[in-house]
């Protein structure tokens, strides 16, 4: 069975995106479906796999990344509202035996994903 994984840099500081908030939901028809939320540690990754094997099946999904707060949390100065404030990555899992990776590389004002290994 497969399972996902993800990652944050901080391209403005060239450092592991620490304590970010992040929220898996599953797209299920026009509903989006809490799944699992997670934290990132001092690596900028989940202390696990945020969508374990065990749970891992074909569909679409939704990564929501807490950016603003991260950010604010760290004193980086922005006028309200954020230009980031939540990102949200919505990608679809067709393999259930692959590992699908989605790192995100931010800073305050853009950022980036694609489908890591």
């Amino acid at each position: 069975m497969g399972y996902l994984t993800t990652h944050i840099l901080d391209t403005m500081s060239g450092t592991p995106a620490v304590g970010v908030a992040i929220t898996l939901f599953k797209i299920q028809g026009d509903k989006k479906v809490k799944i699992a939320a997670s934290m990132t540690n001092s690596d900028g990754r989940c202390e696990n796999p945020i969508l374990p094997e065990s749970m891992f099946e074909i569909g679409k999904y939704e990564l929501e990344f807490s950016i603003s707060e991260y950010f604010k949390n760290k004193g980086i100065q922005q006028q309200d509202p954020h230009f980031l404030e939540d990102i949200v990555i919505r990608f679809g899992i067709n393999n259930p035996h692959d590992h699908y990776h989605v790192p995100l590389l931010v800073s305050p004002y853009g950022y980036s994903t694609y489908r890591g290994s």
